[in-house]
């Protein structure tokens, strides 16, 4: 009888060593669990995706380019529509409504680096938020408007859909850094370098702190041995300065 109880004491101690360990596990997994395993875990960072895998020297993500979050640009009908609740009291709503299917294909340097002969950023997609959402410049349209009116249609998380119902973020996605943090990484732009938040040890970024390209090179919690990175400052241009510091991929849709 003894050796039953001894038995069955060390049985459940065997179980409570797997059962912690197994929790210890699941709390180590990246957060999206699609990305193929040969991918940097970095690119778990981006948890709204379909797909992420390697195809030649690039990282492909797919995404479906919808927001994670409520707006007031789903169609009335959708249980994510929701009334306008920021604090911007000139908002204007404007006549575009989210598609739930804007399908991006991002081909990302695997390996980002500096190029002599940088390029300006286009209109539409230039990068891909965490949560699947486009990055956009900052500009309203060609010829380099600024956002200054268009600001206005912003919804409560600073993003609004386009013409075609692509929606997207041109300024700090506030969703983003009230659920994330505020210092960490918020997306990538389409030449593979990361973006980064408002926030840097502590202290609120300005375009004083960045250059041209609106970022700047060092460690990072993400990059031990250091990264050039861009920043999401409160001042135009918001995300990207003169073009991207390093040779882009592409986009598709």
């Amino acid at each position: 009888m003894k050796h039953y109880f001894y038995l069955l004491g060390f049985s459940f101690l065997v179980f409570f060593i797997i059962s912690c360990s197994s929790k210890e596990d699941i709390s180590e997994l990246p957060e999206n669990d699609v990305i193929s395993s040969e991918v940097p875990p970095i690119y778990s960072k981006i948890y709204n995706a379909s797909d992420i895998y390697l195809e030649g020297d690039f990282v492909v993500i797919e995404v479906n380019g919808v927001p994670d979050h409520n707006s007031p640009y789903f169609e009335e009908e959708d249980s994510r529509n929701i009334a306008y609740d920021g604090v911007n009291n000139n908002f204007n709503l404007n006549p575009n409504r989210i598609i739930t299917t804007a399908n991006y294909t991002y081909k990302i340097p695997l390996e980002p680096s500096p190029t002599s002969s940088p390029r300006p950023t286009s209109l539409g997609s230039i990068g891909v938020a965490i949560n699947g959402v486009a990055f956009f410049n900052q500009y309203a349209g060609p010829n380099n408007q600024p956002l200054t009116n268009e600001i206005n249609s912003f919804d409560q998380y600073n993003g609004h859909p386009q013409q075609q119902g692509v929606y997207h973020y041109h300024i700090e996605p506030t969703y983003l850094t009230a659920s994330k943090g505020n210092d960490v990484i918020l997306g990538f732009l389409l030449d593979g370098y990361p973006v980064y938040g408002p926030f840097e040890n502590g202290n609120r970024i300005t375009n004083s702190d960045l250059d041209e390209f609106h970022g700047h090179a060092h460690i990072t919690d993400d990059f031990p041995n250091g990264t050039y990175h861009y920043h999401i400052t409160d001042a135009d241009p918001y995300l990207n300065g003169s073009g991207y510091y390093g040779a882009p991929g592409t986009v598709t849709q």
